[in-house]
């Protein structure tokens, strides 16, 4: 029977302004990594100086949008397997056990997603039925890659086979509940930038985007189990849906406007 070494890991994290998230992010896979990788785009606070103290290669890349800030990453890391996390995120101790015991022999497949699991403000761990995504965060760059997009956070696994981790990561988004829908305008206000909608299809969307996203993260996402919080998560969430589509037929109405040479006198 042969016997490999384990196959070399990289962790990957993209910042900035992270100071007091930070380091619980690299302290959970310290000891799981080859090497850390974080990739700052500019921070004012101690992100920098608690990365370079924690034992992480620290890069600095002008943000370019959340595909390439996620592949200048992957680029600069030394191994082909990536570990990707954000800055607010904390791998289980169950993970750590999971992923070590995969990287232990070369991984059958190229490509496996992870369980994140969301964490309200104040809260130390998810709800018992925390709303829950599955990302590919583990991955051989040299078959799978960030999309080039500066919107669409997420691997191109194409027609590539992906596994599925059991274990979690718990996702502290945001710092309250003013803090995530601060995140959330943010995102969609880059979304209406880039994404084209037909205005027919905006204007029959909008009467019913609110109701129906309060339902989908209220009900099937499980907030309905976080009391208030849940309720407040859920509101946040179908306000901001509503805000995108506003956006982006405005973004439709100053394109006309800049195509036709402006408003006329």
């Amino acid at each position: 029977m042969s016997i490999h070494a384990p196959t070399p890991l990289s962790c990957t994290i993209i910042a900035k302004n992270e100071s007091d998230r930070l380091a619980r992010c690299i302290e959970a896979v310290a000891g799981l990594v080859d090497e850390i990788v974080v990739v700052d785009s500019g921070s004012t606070d101690d992100t920098v100086a608690i990365a370079a103290h924690l034992g992480a290669r620290v890069l600095h890349n002008a943000w370019t949008g959340y595909g390439p800030q996620k592949r200048f990453a992957e680029a600069a890391a030394t191994h082909d397997w990536i570990f990707n996390l954000d800055a607010d995120e904390v791998v289980s101790a169950a993970l750590v056990h999971e992923v070590r015991a995969l990287m232990a022999q070369p991984p059958p497949l190229a490509a496996y997603r992870v369980r994140i699991r969301n964490v309200y403000p104040g809260r130390s761990k998810p709800n018992l039925l925390a709303e829950t995504n599955h990302y590919v965060r583990l991955y051989n760059k040299r078959v799978v890659r960030f999309r080039d997009s500066p919107v669409h956070d997420t691997v191109d696994t194409r027609a590539v086979t992906v596994g599925r981790l059991k274990a979690a990561v718990s996702h502290f988004s945001g710092r309250s509940f003013e803090h995530i829908e601060q995140k959330y305008e943010a995102y969609t206000t880059l979304q209406a930038q880039t994404l084209r909608k037909p205005a027919w299809w905006l204007m029959l969307r909008l009467p019913f985007e609110y109701p129906s996203v309060f339902v989908r993260y209220y009900l099937l996402r499980g907030h309905f189990t976080g009391g208030r919080n849940g309720f407040t998560a859920s509101r946040i969430a179908a306000r901001v849906r509503v805000n995108r589509l506003r956006k982006m037929l405005a973004a439709r109405d100053e394109l006309r406007t800049r195509r036709s040479g402006g408003p006329q006198a």
